[in-house]
């Protein structure tokens, strides 16, 4: 097959036309190198989807925190939540702290 075959086919001729080249060219350059590619729009919405998903979180974990401090605006409340979380006790009492053997961790002798 020699050029002047290869210049008769159909498929060559269209993409030896320089308006299909120019606009090949610039899809090519669109799709992978510029600066807003879609390459880059791809991870950029990956990363959208993702934070979206941290900021649900986020508010579900912001709820259950005001709900925690407007339980704790309660004095009762407030003093449950010291003797339960710091072992805080009155000057007169003694605390005792019962750990289970399945909450200690065990030492490799």
């Amino acid at each position: 097959m020699n050029l002047k075959g290869l210049k008769n086919k159909k498929w060559f001729r269209i993409i030896s036309n320089k308006y299909v080249l120019i606009i090949l060219i610039f899809v090519v350059w669109m799709f992978f190198f510029d600066g807003n590619s879609y390459l880059i729009h791809r991870e950029l919405n990956q990363e959208i989807e993702k934070l979206e998903g941290n900021k649900e979180y986020f508010n579900q974990e912001i709820g259950q925190d005001k709900a925690q401090i407007s339980k704790l605006k309660d004095s009762v409340e407030l003093e449950r939540f010291a003797r339960e979380e710091y072992f805080m006790k009155k000057a007169n009492e003694e605390i005792y702290i019962i750990e289970y053997e399945d909450s200690i961790s065990k030492k490799d002798d």
